[in-house]
Order: structure tokens, then sequence, then C-alpha cells
């Protein structure tokens, strides 16, 4: 079996950035997917724009031109598509990896499809595939959307948008727009100072005239075939009918898959336990990409402050 330089698991903007930076060098490489490419971006919302400008998503010094200021999930997804398909990147998709492990210095790594064996292994897997469930009663319900990707199944639907997120509002104000009866259940205050700046006073008006109703400092406490259960602010009981739940909770990485391969998660919000000027676990010549980096904290990584893992851990990789 052919031993590979590096196996890289995922192929999301950074999964593709280490695997171009291993090109650069000459590296043997794969990257396994168990999607497809960019497959968490492909999830996205269809009308989803990045808070970041193009210039800021670029990989590998490639220029992504973007006629908007800010560039939308299909132009995401036409940039970072073309690349893989102009450098020939050496990819199998939908394929999972189930199992990393280490026989000796040479890591084994099984999939869906095969098996394979590499000198190291890059985990770049982002956060997108497990939601950050309620866990209250009724949330396996299938009204109960955890992914969002458009607003024309709302209309003229009772719609629960959970969170005040960046995807929670964007949720509300587009099944707003097409028809939907909206409410919003919030923890918090207020909405969250994180959520666009140009989409923010946009939903406090909206829900300032009352387009679309919001309980602040509430808890979603149950979810039943027609209507939902919430405690409000004053700590009272409310049901309100309901057809559809989006639940915007957010996601979270595969916490034991990164355990199962031997990684240390450290304290509440699990941070993988990994040398911040090499991006190497505690395993060996096994190192981590991206968003994958935070554990809970998925807000601490993204493409823009990313970029620069590949270089690192190629660099590290050559210099052993």
């Amino acid at each position: 079996m052919e031993i590979l330089d590096i196996l890289i698991i995922g192929a999301g903007p950074i999964g593709l950035n280490c695997a171009l930076e291993a090109k650069k060098n000459n590296l043997n490489y794969l990257i396994i997917e168990k999607g497809t490419i960019v497959n968490s971006l492909y999830n996205y919302p269809l009308y989803m724009k990045f808070f970041s400008t193009a210039d800021k998503l670029e990989i590998a010094e490639i220029p992504f031109i973007s006629a908007a200021p800010k560039p939308g999930r299909q132009e995401a997804l036409e940039y970072y598509q073309g690349i893989t398909r102009q450098k020939n990147i050496n990819i199998h998709l939908y394929e999972k990896v189930l199992k990393v492990s280490k026989n000796g210095k040479i890591f084994e790594i099984e999939t869906s499809k095969s098996k394979y064996t590499a000198k190291n292994v890059i985990i770049s897997t982002g956060f997108y595939d497990i939601p950050n469930l309620m866990n209250i009663p009724g949330e396996n319900l299938e009204k109960v959307k955890h992914y969002y990707t458009e607003p024309y199944p709302y209309a003229r639907q009772k719609i629960v948008v959970i969170g005040s997120s960046n995807s929670s509002v964007d949720a509300a104000l587009e099944t707003y727009r097409k028809g939907a009866e909206v409410t919003m259940i919030i923890r918090n205050s207020e909405i969250s100072e994180n959520v666009k700046y140009w989409v923010k006073p946009d939903i406090e008006n909206r829900i300032a005239e009352g387009s679309i109703k919001a309980h602040f400092n509430a808890e979603l406490i149950e979810i039943k075939e027609k209507t939902i259960i919430f405690k409000d602010k004053e700590g009272e009981i409310q049901e309100i009918e309901n057809d559809f739940v989006l639940a915007m909770t957010g996601y979270l990485p595969d916490f034991d898959f990164l355990k199962n391969s031997g990684i240390d998660l450290q304290g509440e919000c699990l941070n993988p336990v990994y040398n911040p000027e090499t991006m190497e676990t505690n395993i060996e010549n096994l190192y981590l990409a991206g968003v994958v980096c935070g554990g809970k904290d998925t807000h601490l990584w993204f493409i823009e402050n990313s970029r620069i893992h590949a270089e690192m851990i190629i660099r590290n990789i050559l210099s052993t």
C-alpha cells in the first residue's frame, strides 16, 4: 500500500489550502471528503452573503473576483471548486473517514470505501456537521429544522426561529418576506452584536414595528406537533401555534472523531490540544487546521484567520 506524505481529512477552504501548500512543496497528498468540495458551504443558505470581503477568502494567493463587496454562497462555490479543477487537486469525494490510528510512525486511515497509510494526517473537518441540540422534548419532530437553506417552503406558515445569530436573523427576515408569520425565541436580551452590520438594523426595525415577534430572555422548553411551549422573560409559560421550528442553535465539531483519533480535549469547550506554532496535536504528526481548532468556540477560527494554518503545518512537516 502506498504511504502518502499527507492525508487531509476535509475539503473545505482550509483543507484545500493545505493540499495546495503540499502540492507546492512536492509532497504526496490526498484529501478525503465525506461530501462534495467545500461541502459546508454547499449546505449554507442559498442566498447567504459572507461577512468578509472576497480578498479575505482567498487561498494560495489565487484571486477571488466578486462583483459585490461581500461575495455570496454561489460565488464561493465557484471559486473553491474552480480551484480544485484548475489545480487538479488529488481528492476523493463522498468517502467518510471512519478511523485514524497510528502504528509506529505511520498512520492507518480507514474510510467507508478503502484504507490508506500516511506519514502525516491533517484534520480540517470544520464544525457544520453536528447540530448543537437543545435537548428538549419534541426536538426530533419532523417540523424541527437545524439547517436552513431557503424561505420558500415556509410561505404562509407559522415559524419559530430560535436564536439571534446571523443564521437566525437571516432565516427570520427571509421567511417573513415570503409571507411567513415569524416569532423569534431569544435567550439574550437583544439581537447579537455579531450579526452582520448591514442586517442588524433591518431585524431590529422589523421587531420594533411588530412585523416579526421577538421574545427576549426567553427559553423554548417543549415542541409539540401543532404548538411550541416557552418560558418568557417574566418566567411565565406560554404556548403558541406553530408549523415549523428553525433551530438555528449552532453546530459543533465531531468531538468523538477527534477523541477516537487520540487527540486530547480540554475544558468545558472541549478545546483540542495542539501547538499554536505548528498546529501539531498531542499525537506526533497529527495536525489540526481551521475551525476545528476552537472546540465549542466555533467563532474563534474562520477562513480569514486560519488560512495561515496550511503554511505552518507544511513548514513543520518539511523541517522534521
